[in-house]
């Protein structure tokens, strides 16, 4: 028998409804740069990603904070995991999941002051 091809999926992108987002998680790191050693994720049932897209619905509400390419610290127990990548690292997330959205302060993006170490290590600005 020849090769078995592998099953990639019909779809190639993905918009959440409601009030959902997609949520790219992050690796796992172990230590940050500046030695700080992180508990296994057992121990923390929160994950930091990047939010890769949005509803119609956040997007069209003014009052709603978080918008595409935020990087966020969610809850992955209720996130529901989505095969749409090789990694598999894909979550669509209730809004009420995602905990808090990491942004700059004005002051230290004005004056090109460097970020803290642990903020340092993660930032990622690729989809």
């Amino acid at each position: 028998m020849g090769k078995q091809a592998t099953r990639r999926p019909d779809y190639d992108l993905i918009e959440p409804i409601g009030k959902r987002v997609v949520v790219r998680k992050d690796d796992n790191k172990r230590e940050t740069r500046s030695g700080i050693v992180l508990p296994d994720s057992h121990e923390i049932p929160v994950i930091t990603g990047r939010v890769i897209a949005i509803s119609k619905q956040i997007e069209n509400d003014e009052d709603l904070p978080i918008r595409q390419y935020d990087r966020v610290l969610f809850d992955p127990r209720e996130a529901i995991p989505v095969e749409l990548e090789h990694d598999n690292r894909l979550y669509v997330v209730a809004l009420d999941r995602v905990l808090a959205i990491f942004r700059r302060s004005e002051s230290d993006s004005a004056a090109g002051k460097r970020r803290s170490d642990v903020d340092a290590d993660d930032i990622d600005t690729s989809p």
